[in-house]
């Protein structure tokens, strides 16, 4: 006899149609459970939807199909958008389907209520709420980054304060790093991947103040840092094409940190315990003490964090991914105008070699490279890395100034692009001027500052605006300008079959991403 029934149940066919039905039925339970949930999350949705003009269609269902529409088309939305609010409507905000596919997200477009926006407290409109969405952070960077921004004042103060002080070991780095990549034969052109090769050059150099030598060099932690920076944009697109209940699931089946937690760690571990053992043994000043990221972040990272390897190798891999990410694309940006419009190249050498000799390698001769510094600044306006900016998330209710409801988990952004291409802001805006705001501080008495590169304003956002404007733009700018004078007086620089057509940025949604399959062509500088 059998030990007990259920050996007989499941030899049965009648049984085992039993658990046919049974797993058909569990199935559609939980369809309809999804289904319900989604309906419910619309009809919430709908509820919170804002009373503006929209591009593009904004009926019940079929603003789904513009948020669809946004993923490939955003460029055109925002403009449109921004000449009809201006122009024909005169009223000053539109909403489009933005890269997530919500249709709870508005878009201003105006100086005055950027203004506005940039004063909101942020327990009103979130700064840090509306980065956590858009990168969904606890996941790609992961909870102990998404729970405590600790990072942000130190790269705003420290950073920012030290950047003359390592201005030596940055240039140093800068050199090193592009003669390794770039590798010329000798008279011969050579052809690099532009982006690829300014990714290694950023990573290198900003490791350089993050960690110092020799670490900073070794291969497999610069590879590390350069594809977790790749999977956390990836995964960031990929986790908020869906809807809220799904996001955890879909954010845990993505994750890179603890596999690059534990990749960094190999490399962190060595270093951070022996300068534990230093703080142990000497206190906060110890001899000899780095000066660098990490030494500023052991200095003020919370009691928990202070003296974990896991925990700061986890900080350092986010600062690398806001480092490499930001410089990258923007630099990337800047070397194919240059590439392109070889017009530029002579007046630009010309000007750094005379504040060179003058001032010497120095952070203040940078300052003075204002040409230089007009063509960075230029090539972000004109590409950027965003077509939005200045992103903000509702924690309430809240109505703007020019009746504008914001119900409480909305999100509000700036339309960037459509300000940076306005004639009215900017004259022959979609035109390229390496010089534009080179001339600026010529003509404007007493306005230099005004046009520098690091310097925001309510019509110049690719930094964003106000006291979140990015905390890491000194830094960033030194490093680009550094790297664009080293290129300028060692080597000559230009386009594939000597093309003056600057390659196509890839739009993605609202990020704009410089080409990454486009070639630069380098050889030791022969003029």
């Amino acid at each position: 006899m059998p030990p007990n029934n259920a050996t007989i149940l499941v030899a049965t066919p009648v049984a085992a149609t039993s658990l046919e039905f049974q797993a058909n039925f569990n199935y559609l339970i939980a369809c309809v459970a999804v289904i319900s949930v989604s309906a419910v999350q619309y009809l919430q949705a709908r509820k919170r939807d804002i009373a503006v003009p929209s591009i593009g269609p904004s009926g019940r269902l079929t603003s789904y199909y513009g948020a669809v529409k946004c993923l490939s088309n955003a460029r055109e939305m925002l403009e449109e958008g921004y000449n009809k609010v201006l122009d024909v409507l005169c009223i000053r905000s539109c909403l489009v389907g933005l890269n997530s596919l919500q249709i709870n997200g508005i878009v201003q477009i105006t100086p005055d209520l950027v203004e506005e926006l940039r004063r909101v407290p942020d327990d009103k409109l979130s700064f840090l709420a509306a980065t956590n969405d858009s990168l969904a952070t606890k996941f790609t960077l992961g909870i102990l980054v998404a729970n405590n921004h600790y990072h942000i004042p130190i790269v705003r103060s420290q950073l920012t304060r030290n950047v003359g002080a390592l201005f030596d070991a940055i240039k140093d780095e800068v050199a090193h790093a592009f003669d390794d990549n770039i590798a010329t034969v000798g008279d011969n052109w050579v052809a690099r991947p532009g982006l690829k090769i300014v990714m290694q050059v950023v990573c290198r150099t900003s490791n350089r103040v993050f960690v110092g030598l020799p670490l900073c060099r070794d291969k497999d932690y610069i590879d590390l840092n350069i594809n977790f920076t790749i999977d956390v944009v990836k995964a960031a697109r990929i986790i908020n094409l869906f809807p809220d209940f799904l996001k955890g699931v879909v954010g845990e089946a993505l994750t890179s940190v603890p596999s690059s937690n534990r990749r960094g760690v190999k490399h962190l571990r060595p270093l951070i315990e022996d300068r534990i053992q230093q703080y142990n043994e000497h206190g906060k000043n110890w001899p000899d003490k780095p000066n660098d990221m990490l030494s500023w972040l052991m200095d003020e990272a919370p009691e928990d964090e202070r003296r974990n390897v896991e925990a700061l190798t986890q900080r350092i891999l986010t600062l690398n991914f806001a480092a490499i990410h930001t410089s990258s694309m923007s630099f990337t940006h800047g070397l194919f105008h240059l590439a392109a419009r070889q017009e530029y190249i002579q007046p630009l050498r010309e000007e750094v070699e005379s504040v060179i000799k003058a001032e010497g390698w120095t952070k203040v001769a940078l300052t003075k490279m204002r040409k230089l510094d007009s063509f960075l600044k230029e090539s972000q306006r004109y590409n950027g890395i965003g077509l939005l900016s200045m992103a903000r998330k509702a924690l309430v209710d809240y109505t703007l100034s020019d009746g504008t409801f914001l119900p409480s988990g909305s999100d509000v952004l700036v339309n960037a692009v459509g300000m940076h291409y306005d004639d009215s802001k900017y004259s022959n805006a979609r035109e390229f001027d390496g010089f534009r705001f080179a001339n600026m501080r010529e003509e404007g008495e007493g306005e230099g500052a005004k046009h520098q590169m690091v310097s925001t304003s309510n019509e110049y956002l690719p930094f964003g605006h106000g006291r979140h404007a990015c905390p890491g733009r000194f830094f960033a700018a030194n490093e680009m300008k550094t790297m664009m004078a080293y290129l300028l007086l060692n080597y000559d620089v230009k386009l594939e079959n000597d093309s003056r057509e600057r390659p196509k940025d890839m739009i993605i949604a609202t990020s704009v991403v410089p080409n990454p399959k486009a070639n630069v062509m380098f050889r030791k500088r022969q003029t």
